[in-house]
């Protein structure tokens, strides 16, 4: 735990000077998307696009479409397709370690891209996934102190789930050990999938004859299938629902108050930190040489060269910092929002 405490950077914005070592132009730089279900992943290719093209390196990609399988055939057809470096962002950490194995007896430099990759060689870059879960359940937990908790994690072939469970742990376990607090549902959510997070919901929902005071949601997607299914059983609103990303559609639902925080993780400046990062790999810089690069050690035991940046909690009282970020229109949070209820939005 200290060990990943003493990672955490002092800011979002974060820059890598690019101009510190001699630079060849026009590498390749490859990248494995998981899915682009979430509406993040393409502001996150925006920006390794730009920051790609800005050093005149070259972008390819290859979208795995939720398939850990097809994902192991994207990653050989970006090394044969000439890539120096690789960004995966891994649907399965697991199922992905062979493919991953290739490229570094390849010579091929690997950044896991915000999901942990199991393997001492891959440089990881991501946020503080163990913070995010803390900021998730510190913010439901100030609605709601005691009473029934749902906890609608993430998928369980991605390492984050349990980072982000693991924090929200952390401040709701005296709670719970004291009683106030009882966990009447817990579940992973396969894929990711906000479909398969509103099963869920409902079946805790119908487990406890609707008796649920708050949900601790692992990200965006899936607070909107807990919400759809409050909102069926007309408990939207009076349920604090965490989430994570800064979703558009969350943002909004966190300025109508069916979603209690959504915690933003700025996809710009991770994506541009993966750009530069993965450049600087495919011309020779050690893993422990990149700029800001600490040693975190991961739940398999390996000690990784990481990268780790700094979350922001929103709230319906700080729906500013995110408009004013230029993340999302004032239009797009306020939309249906009631004159004068929310700050932001007046």
């Amino acid at each position: 735990m200290k060990k990943f405490a003493t990672a955490i950077l002092a800011g979002v914005a974060m820059s890598f000077a690019l101009s510190a070592v001699a630079e060849a132009k026009d590498k390749v730089v490859g990248v494995s998307w998981s899915n682009f279900q979430e509406e993040r992943w393409k502001t996150d290719e925006a920006a390794i696009k730009a920051a790609l093209e800005a050093a005149g390196d070259k972008y390819i990609s290859a979208d795995a479409q939720s398939n850990p399988g097809k994902q192991l055939t994207d990653v050989e057809s970006l090394i044969s397709q000439g890539a120096n470096a690789l960004i995966i962002l891994a649907q399965d950490a697991s199922a992905i370690g062979p493919a991953v194995q290739k490229a570094l007896d390849e010579g091929i430099p690997v950044v896991g891209y915000d999901r942990l990759i199991e393997n001492k060689d891959v440089f990881y870059l991501t946020f503080d996934n163990k913070e995010v879960g803390r900021m998730q359940a510190a913010e439901v937990f100030k609605v709601k102190p005691e009473g029934n908790y749902v906890f609608i994690k993430g998928s369980g072939a991605d390492p984050n789930a349990d980072f982000l469970f693991a924090g929200s742990m952390e401040v709701l376990k005296e709670a719970i050990d004291g009683g106030k607090i009882k966990n009447v549902g817990e579940a992973y959510t396969d894929g990711w999938l906000p479909a398969n997070a509103q099963k869920n919901m409902e079946q805790f929902l119908t487990a406890n004859d609707n008796k649920v005071d708050a949900v601790v949601a692992a990200n965006d997607g899936t607070a909107g299938g807990v919400v759809a299914a409050l909102t069926a059983q007309g408990l939207a609103g009076s349920v604090p629902v965490s989430g994570q990303d800064g979703d558009h559609a969350a943002l909004n639902r966190v300025a109508l108050g069916t979603q209690t925080v959504s915690v933003w993780k700025d996809a710009r400046e991770l994506g541009k930190a993966a750009a530069e990062i993965a450049s600087q790999l495919a011309d020779g810089t050690a893993l422990d040489k990149i700029p800001n690069a600490v040693k975190f050690t991961t739940p398999g035991g390996n000690e990784t060269n990481s990268v780790f940046l700094t979350p922001v909690a929103i709230t319906k009282d700080n729906l500013n910092v995110v408009i004013d970020a230029g993340w999302v229109g004032k239009d797009v949070v306020c939309a249906g929002v009631a004159a004068g209820s929310v700050a932001a939005c007046n």
